[in-house]
């Protein structure tokens, strides 16, 4: 494992770079917000109460909703105004991380600035000293020691927290954690923190030099650590590879079909001629308007989703009909384009284990409806939010004990070992068959189709080029090989890596290489 985890921190190149320019950003502009702050805060008492209780506040908020609500307000802004503005990525991560920064530089400030010695003050009144060299020459130098301790803390906060930045479409360190979560590859997982860990540990030292040399007023220190950091920013602003091809971003969700698709697109799009960049681990949400807003290119979406959560179609047509619908509904001016289907489905499908759907004499979804107050159910993270289930719900007279929500890898290991009685499947997913799953019956056909689309924003679907590379996928991949690839992926023994099954399932399909 140790082997292992050293080659995958040799391959984050790009990912420990995006970080630390992100963390790095977010920190100055923490800074930057808190130390004037900090300064009105110790002239102003109600001031002070008003900036600690916001920047307090905003401490409450968990990192990963601050980090989402920013999408909105960003996309929002950014119709308002015309477009021009980056909904995705690295400005609403560094937004929500600037705001996490801002409350240790703050207290730490305002309670360096109260515990100074009144003497001191006193002292510099009585040499005539104004008030700007009261601060620069005397409260500045005293309180600078505090101020860092602030920041030192800031930093490693802000550091730990933008691993999270993944989840909006930025690089960083957060990439091979999250996809190691949802495939079950620990050893990128591992790798992932030891290298935001070790991150994190280096900057801490190297402010607590820059600290010590303030508190010590040896100057030498404090430009040691100081040089020492900008030297590593700049290393990570320099830019690696070659800036002549066209770079093209696909996009993906937060689930191992997700993953591997996009692999096989990029690889399709990186023969083409493109430089490719990943954003993966979205939400259906984040993904779809990111792929309007132009923030992504390319990704796979699913005919279901499309119609209830975009469309907000309560009817369920047959395939067909939904799928000339959805395209007719996407080719309006400036929204995505539907280059074609994969040739699979991938639906939402209640599953139980076999045995105990034997049991208890459940074959359909009404029969779980039936013994559903005595039942548990485990979804993915967003289905309880989503409109199949209010759609399902209504079908069915729901009434379950107790909800779970879980990512789609420990869904299935819940399931598994008990903790729930039945799941929001996947139809596409290898594990149905492995773990001796039955798939219900919807016999009154709530669950909509879920055609796996492929989805371009209008500047590829314009590219000829990108066009093409992209609809060489349409219609090639059986539900049986998508099946199969899953499984690949989600098994315990003999797993692969989303780029290795992306490989095999090309090689599969019968894609030229």
């Amino acid at each position: 494992m140790i082997g292992g985890i050293g080659a995958q921190l040799g391959q984050m190149g790009s990912q420990f770079s995006a970080h630390i320019a992100l963390s790095a950003a977010a920190l100055l502009l923490g800074i930057a917000i808190a130390l004037p702050l900090t300064l009105w805060s110790s002239r102003n008492a109600h001031v002070a109460r008003a900036a600690l209780g916001i920047a307090s506040l905003v401490q409450t908020i968990p990192a990963l909703a601050l980090l989402a609500l920013f999408y909105p307000i960003l996309l929002s802004l950014s119709a308002l105004v015309g477009g021009g503005i980056p909904a995705l990525g690295f400005l609403p991560a560094l937004l929500a991380l600037a705001l996490y920064a801002v409350l240790p530089i703050l207290r730490n400030g305002v309670t360096g600035l109260a515990e100074l010695d009144p003497g001191v003050r006193q002292a510099a009144d009585a040499v005539g000293m104004t008030a700007g060299q009261k601060l620069r020459l005397v409260e500045a130098p005293l309180v600078a020691p505090y101020v860092m301790a602030g920041i030192r803390t800031a930093a490693v906060w802000t550091i730990g927290a933008a691993t999270l930045a993944t989840t909006v479409g930025q690089t960083s360190l957060g990439d091979p954690i999250f996809a190691g979560l949802q495939t079950q590859n620990w050893v990128l997982v591992l790798a992932g923190c030891i290298a935001a860990a070790g991150l994190a540990l280096v900057v801490d030292g190297l402010l607590a030099l820059v600290e010590r040399g303030m508190a010590r007023r040896r100057p030498a220190l404090t430009y040691a650590g100081l040089a020492l950091l900008a030297l590593g920013l700049a290393a990570a602003l320099v830019p690696g590879g070659s800036a002549q091809r066209q770079t093209i971003t696909v996009g993906a969700k937060n689930f191992s079909e997700q993953y591997i698709l996009a692999r096989l697109i990029g690889t399709q799009l990186e023969k083409a001629g493109y430089d490719v960049r990943y954003r993966e681990g979205l939400g259906s949400a984040v993904v779809f308007r990111a792929l309007e807003a132009g923030d992504i290119d390319v990704y796979v979406d699913y005919a279901g989703t499309i119609w209830t959560a975009e469309m907000k179609r309560t009817d369920n047509p047959p395939p067909t009909a939904m799928r000339a619908a959805i395209g007719r509904w996407l080719a309006r001016p400036g929204g995505a384009r539907l280059l074609g289907t994969l040739g699979f489905e991938n639906a939402y499908a209640f599953a139980m284990r076999a045995d105990d759907a034997r049991a208890k004499g459940i074959v359909s979804l009404a029969d779980l409806a039936r013994r559903s107050p005595a039942l548990t159910l485990g979804t993915d993270l967003e289905f309880l939010q989503r409109p199949e289930w209010a759609a399902v719900r209504k079908a069915y007279p729901f009434r379950f004990g107790a909800t779970k929500s879980y990512s789609p890898t420990f869904m299935y290991q819940a399931l598994a070992s008990g903790t729930v009685d039945a799941i929001t499947a996947f139809s596409s997913d290898g594990r149905i068959a492995a773990d001796r799953l039955v798939v219900l019956q919807d016999p009154a056909h709530a669950i909509p189709n879920y055609d796996a689309l492929l989805l371009a924003s209008s500047r590829c679907a314009a590219a000829v080029r990108c066009r093409q590379a992209i609809s060489e996928l349409a219609g090639k991949i059986p539900v049986a090989a998508m099946r199969e690839a899953n499984y690949q992926v989600d098994r315990d023994k003999g797993k692969r890596s989303p780029d290795q099954t992306a490989a095999w399932l090309a090689e599969k399909i019968g894609l030229d290489r």
